[in-house]
């Protein structure tokens, strides 16, 4: 039970990260994550958990890089491979190399294989972190490509060393040319192991779909399983299960673009169930890493032979360290790559960026927990608890120096950019959030090929084309005409309000569809007022309007569904609510506001009109259910994706704000309908 209440609150903690993250978006949210679980962990009664190395490699490591694998865009990697695998092989052994003799030379007390053991499991960058820090800071694409592809690849080399230090620090014996044959063998092994495993099992969901089991649960089901069967699968025959779950996602990637014919209820579902996953994954990563923190220096703490200045000393150094060999490493390679083609070398701020944005993370510690309590002669293993508080250290202080610089010299470079390029990338991500809706929007009809469906796709482009029409940036009055506009549309909302509660107390409209037609009002009014007090206040009738369902019984039985089904009384009251918005807005009217409240009395005299003729109220007699649902997927479809590009690093946060902006008053248009 107390594990089960550990992982609810960390779930909660989560949640507050994220919303933490938007009032503070300069600070990373592994960082805050790292934050609340430190605080989760000190406060009374608060959070313990044992850190099982082997589960968290398997639990959390395995899908997250499966993930990575299966949505970082090949081409760019294979284009990249030379820096890539200069990063991922070559920086990790000579970090393991120059890192491990200076760690031994200023700790004497940790012997060299236990030092060398160290610098190998310092070594790989944190897929995770790196995405979350590329997202908030907007890094150049070429250098968000190499950090991508070097995360996925240094994990397995860093591991890898860091197993042979280990075993020579245990046993005492080390061979290079054997540890050279194991490494070449475990690495290969690793790759073609997952890309066979996931090749098998793509085709056992191939095989399973032409017995007629379309269920995308199922399907999904066996997506989520994939990386956990890879992964234990090869630690099982002795390769790497970091890499073959990175091969598996890349395989799976590769399957997917050769689909002759794509599922996209299958990738709808997919996608959300993985977002979902995920956040989750992600999340728990770093507060489990918070929470580990306190009982790790708590143990440094109380050691007398230790003094924490002095520990803290050589965290700051050993980071420093790190730092600077991954910056001369950069550099050395920039510099023959300019040699060796005759171009100029790449620029000092691009490395220094490169450097910084080599963060430690999650198979750092989950290798530093992993180190053995004996050595082989059954003494205990010199300096563990040092060693695990060292590498805790690191990795907060690479967090807290890459939030800290990044962002400077990140946003120096994006301010550079001119003005008309920053319009030109919010257009082109514009029209990309616009043809992910409407993709959604025709694959959706196409598997609904209802003919009341069809009409949703051209309203839905009528809408885009009107909110697309070019408008003066910054026109202080087009924005005094919205903002009449939208006092008019609310003085109309107001008065729709008070006659749908007259004519419920007066008896000629069933409770169920007042109910409904409230909670669309109700609606339309917080989509296009975001104001908080608006937020809350709609909060708070949604919660009367549930427990007044709740004891009322108004909502339930054969009377609520025979008078929600009462179309021609939702019809009728809907043409008073109309002349009742039209009475409002019209005795609001002066001179001021005169052109912006005809806008909105033309609005609702048209409903009126078509109305008045018996057109769009079916079903439940309230809203053309099918029609509104699927421009609402499409909706959701086009949040998903200026999310994306904003978690990728296509767009800053200035620009996905304003695409945000322009979704919500899409949303908006199609909800006045």
């Amino acid at each position: 039970m107390e594990t089960f209440l550990a992982v609810l609150l960390m779930l909660g903690l989560i949640a507050v990260s994220n919303i933490v993250n938007r009032f503070i978006p300069f600070v990373p949210v592994p960082l805050i994550q790292i934050g609340l679980g430190v605080i989760a962990a000190v406060i009374p009664t608060g959070i313990h958990m044992s850190f099982e190395p082997e589960l968290f490699f398997v639990l959390f490591i395995a899908p997250l890089l499966f993930n990575d694998g299966r949505r970082t865009p090949r081409d760019e990697l294979w284009n990249l491979r030379a820096p890539i695998l200069l990063l991922a092989l070559g920086l990790v052994f000579a970090t393991v190399f120059v890192a491990g003799y200076a760690i031994h030379w200023m700790i004497p007390s940790i012997p060299l294989a236990a030092s060398f053991a160290l610098a190998a499991i310092l070594s790989p960058t944190d897929a995770v972190a790196v995405s979350s820090l590329a997202g908030k800071v907007h890094l150049p694409k070429s250098i968000h490509r190499i950090l991508e592809g070097e995360s996925l690849m240094n994990d397995a080399s860093g591991l890898v060393a860091f197993k042979f230090a280990i075993a020579a620090a245990v046993t005492g014996m080390f061979s290079l040319p054997k540890a050279t044959v194991s490494f070449v063998l475990i690495a290969a092994g690793g790759l073609l192991l997952g890309a066979l495993l996931s090749f098998v099992l793509i085709r056992l969901s191939v095989f399973i779909r032409r017995f007629g089991m379309e269920d995308v649960t199922i399907h999904v089901l066996l997506q989520i399983l994939t990386p956990f069967i890879i992964y234990l699968v090869s630690e099982e025959i002795g390769v790497s299960g970091i890499l073959a779950v990175v091969a598996g996602g890349v395989m799976f990637a590769i399957e997917k673009d050769r689909a002759v014919s794509p599922q996209y209820k299958l990738q709808l579902v997919s996608a959300s169930t993985w977002s979902v996953l995920l956040l989750i994954l992600n999340g728990l990563v770093f507060l489990i890493l918070g929470v580990s923190v306190p009982d790790v220096m708590e143990v440094i703490y109380h050691d007398s032979s230790l003094n924490n200045f002095m520990v803290a000393g050589y965290v700051l150094a050993i980071t420093a360290l790190l730092i600077v060999l991954r910056f001369l490493w950069v550099y050395a390679y920039s510099l023959f790559e300019s040699r060796r083609l005759k171009t100029p070398r790449s620029p000092l701020k691009s490395q220094l960026i490169t450097s910084i944005s080599g963060v430690r993370g999650a198979v750092t510690l989950a290798g530093a927990f992993s180190i053995p309590l004996v050595l082989g002669d059954g003494s205990p293993f010199p300096q563990r608890d040092l060693i695990i508080a060292l590498a805790a250290g690191v990795i907060l202080m690479s967090l807290i120096i890459a939030s800290i610089f990044l962002p400077l010299l990140a946003g120096e470079q994006e301010t550079a950019v001119v003005e008309s390029v920053q319009v030109s990338s919010e257009l082109t991500a514009r029209s990309v959030v616009i043809d992910a809706g409407m993709s959604m929007l025709r694959s959706l009809i196409s598997e609904n090929p209802q003919p009341a469906n069809q009409p949703a796709l051209l309203e839905f482009t009528d809408k885009i084309d009107k909110l697309c029409v070019p408008r003066a940036a910054d026109d202080p009055e087009a924005e005094r005409f919205r903002q009449l506009g939208i006092q008019a549309k609310r003085s109309a909302i107001a008065a729709e309000r008070s006659e749908l509660r007259r004519m419920l107390e007066n008896g000629s409209i069933a409770a169920p569809v007042a109910s409904k037609m409230e909670e669309l009002l109700d609606h339309k009014e917080a989509l296009m007022c975001k104001r908080l007090d608006t937020q809350i206040k709609f909060s708070l009738t949604e919660i009367q309007r549930l427990f007044s369902g709740l004891f009322s019984g108004r909502l339930n039985g054969d009377e609520g569904r025979q008078a929600a089904q009462n179309a021609e009384s939702a019809r009728t009251a809907k043409i008073s609510m109309c002349q009742a918005a039209i009475s409002a807005v019209s005795a609001d009217r002066s001179e001021e506001n005169r052109l912006a409240s005809q806008k909105v009395i033309d609005k609702y005299e048209q409903m009126e009109s078509r109305l008045t003729e018996g057109e769009g109220w079916i079903k439940d007699g309230v809203v053309d259910d099918q029609k509104l649902e699927l421009k609402l997927q499409a909706i959701q479809e086009q949040r998903n994706t200026v999310q994306q590009m904003y978690q990728d690093g296509a767009i800053n946060l200035k620009i996905a704000g304003k695409l945000r902006k322009f979704v919500d008053q899409l949303e908006t248009a199609i909800w006045e309908d």
